[in-house]
């Protein structure tokens, strides 16, 4: 556990930026985690570094994720061949219920925050249904990825009726708190990034203005014609409705059924694979069945499909090589030591913020951030006299501002998949909101930790 444990995520980031170019970005990192483990020979480090890439199939959970991302490309093409989303688009406009820009915003604001049982499922059902409201309107994919990443997960953190409720009480019941439950409650009003960030994101829609990067992006925007009707809008909808909604509640369902009946012990990963298999199948069926199209056409469009997301996938499955070589190095640990020494006690709300963001910026999870602080914040609290929820509100907005920062984080390719735009394009125009509101949450938890 030394400096050399930063390295890695430091080499990822910086190359990421001067050549834009993620995937072989994150292959050096994992390359320079090998070096370090194996002691600088460069050709037991390329064994490492390929035994490292094959092992995150040993995780059930990651393999999971691999493959609904790779799924949902088959399923977006089916849906997108079908005419299914313009006709939506039609008829949601020709009803005046979505006809500007701040409705169509509108839409994946309230869909991110309402689906809140798990994170995928709210970002892909979110971002996949207002894709083309966004194009209609000409509102950049980028501000469809910004409003999914930057309200899916705050929300999930706000409100805990989910897996990661489940995760942060058991790390809090770990600790010497007497009341793990009320100590977590207690910590949803102190989570000011979260609550900062879901404002920003309303006014957003709102205002129906952007700022920074994404508005000179947006003044880019080129409008792409319909897709030819050769059916009813009427008949051709419900092959975009159908399969989302199904999606939607065959996760519900199965979240029911992995949690022995209660949601929030449910397992997303396996409930999203499912409902996604289930899901494009289901798409596939209306289209040969009802649409008449031909089997051979429908699988050479979706193995289409699944080509399309094959960059992405692959940037998630390095992402989580990384993440785990990040662990085996304590960089973390390292991180939460090098800073923890002889801090004024004021001070300790507002550096837990920013140390767990900048643990989740270079790790690229949120999750493996609480299971690193947690432990230690939580005890550090209760020795120096400290609020336990107000500590426990920095490390959970500090993990989800840095995961929102980090060009390596699996939700933030997640996001920019759903929307459909470049992932470096999407951490580059989201960057100044994430600042922005991690900003103003380090002024209120130095306020907080003056006044508490």
């Amino acid at each position: 556990m030394s400096w050399l444990s930063i390295l890695p995520p430091i080499v990822a980031i910086i190359f990421a930026i001067w050549k834009r170019e993620v995937t072989i970005a994150l292959l050096l990192a994992i390359f320079t985690a090998s070096l370090i483990f194996v002691g600088g020979n460069p050709v037991y480090a390329f064994t490492d570094t390929v035994d490292r890439i094959i092992n995150v199939f040993s995780s059930a959970y990651n393999t999971r994720i691999l493959m609904f991302s790779l799924l949902i490309g088959a399923l977006i093409q089916l849906i997108k061949i079908s005419g299914g989303v313009t006709a939506l688009v039609n008829w949601l406009t020709q009803r005046s219920l979505v006809n500007n820009q701040r409705k169509a915003g509108m839409l994946p604001t309230v869909l991110g925050s309402s689906i809140f049982i798990d994170t995928n499922m709210s970002v892909l059902t979110a971002g996949l249904s207002s894709q083309a409201l966004f194009d209609k309107f000409k509102m950049s994919r980028l501000r469809l990825a910004y409003i999914i990443d930057s309200t899916c997960a705050p929300i999930s953190v706000l409100i805990l009726l989910n897996g990661w409720g489940a995760a942060i009480l058991g790390y809090v019941e770990e600790t010497a708190v007497t009341d793990p439950t009320s100590v977590m409650l207690g910590s949803i009003g102190l989570n000011f990034y979260a609550i900062v960030t879901l404002l920003i994101v309303f006014y957003t829609v709102y205002s129906t203005k952007v700022h920074g990067p994404m508005r000179t992006m947006e003044q880019t925007i080129e409008t792409t014609e319909p897709v030819e009707q050769s059916l009813p809008e009427a008949t051709k909808k419900r092959y975009m409705l159908l399969p989302l909604v199904f999606m939607v509640v065959s996760i519900l369902v199965f979240m029911f059924i992995t949690g022995d009946g209660d949601l929030r012990k449910g397992s997303g990963s396996e409930s999203v694979l499912w409902s996604v298999i289930l899901s494009t199948l289901l798409a596939f069926a209306l289209l040969r069945f009802d649409a008449k199209k031909p089997t051979k056409e429908l699988m050479a469009q979706s193995f289409k499909g699944l080509g399309n997301l094959l960059p992405l996938v692959t940037l998630v499955l390095l992402a989580f090589a990384l993440s785990s070589a990040m662990g085996d190095l304590k960089t973390g640990e390292f991180v939460a030591q090098a800073v923890g020494e002889f801090i004024p006690l004021w001070l300790i709300p507002a550096l837990i913020f920013v140390l767990a963001g900048f643990i989740s910026f270079t790790t690229g999870t949120s999750w493996g951030t609480f299971g690193i602080l947690i432990p230690i914040a939580i005890p550090l609290a209760l020795a120096l006299g400290i609020s336990p929820s107000l500590v426990l509100g920095a490390v959970l907005g500090g993990a989800v501002f840095g995961d929102h920062a980090s060009p390596i984080s699996d939700t933030t390719v997640i996001s920019s998949l759903a929307a459909g735009c470049d992932l470096l394009d999407h951490v580059k125009t989201q960057l100044p909101y994430a600042l922005t509101a991690g900003g103003i949450s380090i002024v209120l938890y130095i306020i907080f930790g003056i006044f508490q």
